[in-house]
């Protein structure tokens, strides 16, 4: 799917800046930066390296500030940038004609007579960027372009310190003990590094993180285009050295993309751009020598909630089986007491535990692969660490995790938070959901299910798993059916706000194997589109509930206290279609309304980071996207979706 976008997308500078575009390295480093060239965050590089994958990330090289010296001494800045003092606000995008996105990112620009045209590509599985400029002079004197890359070589998420030198020799940079090289075929000219201490970040500013940056500048690269002339500039920076020149890089990751789309068999131009969509979390992790999924851009690293949410949609759909059994040995490898990791922090290595619902849902992953790959060595070589699962959840594990009398679990106590409405700020939990939560519950069901099926593919007694299964069910039919609302309870503790309309259940609808009868399963079907559904996603809260919060933004605080309480999702619109159709009976006619409310996501998808979708929005007016700009459960459970309205188109 190509993205094209005009002027009429950049009236004025703040409009300009309200997409950008993403393009990864499959090591958790990328580049990003808005749809007219500037960086409105701290985390908008031209190049974010990973130093060591996937989150040792560095802030390499901010941008590349272009200008065309005319021969009467004129100099048109074609960037655009914000700065703390809005008089020195680069306008660049005032020649822009056309932004391009497809396989990577094109501008086109026109001032007085020259057209630059501008391209930028990653090379996969390495810090590499190449930048191409292709300059077509249509006056009848000569003009020169002139390049200004800005520097920072810092920590992701860091300042730069004006005291940090950078050393640049005749194909390297170096700063803050670190390397790069660097490629180009034109004139280079250095002088004393220069400091700009006053860039303005304006959406970390509406997110109220630090917004001004510090960038470094220390030489330039031209080129001379006589008049009637065409001519090219390549620049290519690496962390290693290489010989990739731009029509190599650009070659070959369009073949790689290309590739990815036709094996995924997915036919839909929307799920296809989706499977390329996918392909920018899936990167290696170089702890486990394998792979792992990237939570979100430009935020997240790794979590494993996230991870296997995505790795069915991102991996399993787009039949990469090969990097959906890679992810599930990394996660598999870190596995204690029954706990899959929540999350590798930005620079760490030891993992968090504190989630109740990432080895369950690793369970039902296993599943999905199965059903896909046909492939029972794994199961085989998995079936242990699944049954360590289930028994450290009968008897107890950290985080008071522990399977009820009732056979129903329970997690979290105090300040513990551990299902996916996961906020703690200081001593506030806005989503205590301590008890029997309703989502996790659902999982835990369909893992006894799964694991009773799997016993009996390898051999085994699936007495009991199939006989505790029975005794959930009935207690979560009991205990979790809200009369009053004809729906299921968000969670079971004795306190009122176990009533809250909540999405958590539609994952009791969508799962595989039905808790509910399918009377009750209409039911709830029903009240999740009635109170929370949305085409860009699910509320998070019913709008009609006193803990509602329509907008997220603000503070730290604000944003917090929102997040899960009214704003909307998208990854859960992925169960949400998915349980539609259940219910249904994948009817013709639900599947030709699955595909009409589809549509939205076309709109989705050109607002906020090109081509992918975003993590949450607004409650109230779910049309601007917040969080992170790429989020990997988003686009995966979405995957879902179309390949089975494509499996069902098959059936006929």
């Amino acid at each position: 799917m190509e993205f094209i976008y005009g002027k009429n997308d950049w009236k004025t500078m703040e409009r300009g800046q309200e997409n950008c575009y993403l393009i990864t390295n499959g090591l958790g480093g990328y580049s990003s930066l808005t749809m007219i060239g500037s960086n409105t965050r701290n985390d908008h590089a031209l190049l974010m390296a990973c130093t060591t994958a996937p989150n040792h990330r560095y802030h390499l090289i901010t941008k590349l500030e272009e200008s065309i010296l005319l021969e009467t001494g004129t100099k048109v800045e074609l960037s655009s940038q914000e700065y703390v003092n809005y008089a020195k606000n680069q306008m660049g995008f005032l020649y822009l004609n056309q932004f391009m996105f497809e396989y990577y990112p094109i501008w086109i620009y026109q001032a007085e007579g020259v057209e630059m045209k501008k391209q930028t590509v990653m090379a996969y599985g390495e810090n590499t960027i190449g930048i191409r400029y292709e300059i077509t002079n249509s006056r009848k004197s000569q003009v020169k372009l002139i390049i200004t890359p800005q520097l920072q070589f810092v920590p992701k998420g860091e300042t730069l310190n004006k005291k940090q030198s950078f050393e640049l020799k005749q194909d390297t940079i170096i700063s803050n003990k670190i390397k790069i090289y660097y490629t180009a075929n034109g004139e280079l000219s250095v002088y004393d590094t220069e400091y700009i201490d006053d860039l303005y970040y304006g959406y970390d500013a509406r997110d109220d993180r630090a917004s001004i940056g510090v960038t470094a500048h220390n030489h330039n690269i031209s080129i001379q285009v006589k008049g009637f002339e065409k001519k090219k500039l390549d620049i290519i920076y690496s962390t290693q050295k290489n010989n990739h020149t731009l029509d190599g890089l650009i070659i070959e990751e369009i073949k790689r993309q290309s590739r990815l789309v036709e094996q995924s068999g997915i036919k839909d131009a929307t799920g296809r751009q989706l499977v390329k969509s996918a392909d920018q979390y899936i990167v290696d992790r170089k702890s486990t020598k394998g792979k792992t999924l990237m939570a979100g851009y430009p935020f997240f690293t790794d979590w494993g909630r996230d991870t296997m949410i995505s790795v069915v949609g991102c991996c399993i759909v787009t039949k990469r089986y090969k990097e959906a059994k890679s992810i599930f040995g990394t996660f598999l490898e870190h596995c204690q007491n029954g706990l899959m990791p929540n999350v590798f922090s930005e620079g760490e290595s030891v993992p968090l535990y504190n989630t109740v619902d990432a080895s369950l849902l690793f369970i039902g992953a296993v599943y999905e692969y199965y059903q896909a790959s046909n492939d029972l060595d794994f199961v085989k070589e998995a079936y242990a660490a699944m049954e360590d699962i289930i028994k450290w959840y009968q008897q107890g594990t950290k985080y008071h995790i522990k399977m009820d009398t009732d056979g129903l679990i329970m997690a979290g106590s105090g300040l513990e938070q551990v299902t996916w409405m996961d906020v703690r700020f200081g001593d506030i939990l806005p989503t205590p959901r301590h008890g029997k939560p309703v989502e996790v519950n659902a999982y835990w069901y369909n893992d006894l299910k799964i694991m009773g099926y799997f016993a009996r593919l390898l051999g085994k007694k699936d007495i009991q798993y199939e006989e505790l299964a029975k005794l959930v069910k009935v207690s979560f039919c009991e205990k979790f059916w809200n009369e009053s609302k004809d729906c299921l309870k968000d969670f079971i503790s004795g306190k009122a706000k176990d009533n809250q309309i909540r999405c958590n259940q539609i994952w009791a609808v969508s799962q595989p194997f039905s808790l509910l009868d399918p009377k009750k399963e209409k039911m709830v079907v029903h009240k999740v589109y009635e109170t929370l559904y949305t085409p860009y996603g699910l509320r998070s809260l019913n709008k009609n509930d006193k803990d509602y919060k329509p907008f997220y933004g603000g503070t730290h605080f604000n944003r917090d206290m929102a997040y899960h309480q009214g704003t909307v999702w998208a990854f859960p619109l992925g169960a949400y279609y998915l349980a539609y159709l259940k219910v249904n009976d994948y009817k013709r006619e639900a599947v030709s309304k699955v595909k009409e409310q589809l549509c939205a996501l076309k709109a989705c998808m050109r607002e906020g980071c090109i081509g992918q979708i975003a993590e949450i929005y607004d409650g109230e007016t779910p049309s601007v996207s917040r969080g992170c700009f790429a989020q990997a459960w988003s686009v995966g459970e979405l995957l879902r979706v179309y390949a089975k309205l494509e499996n069902l188109e098959n059936l006929k």
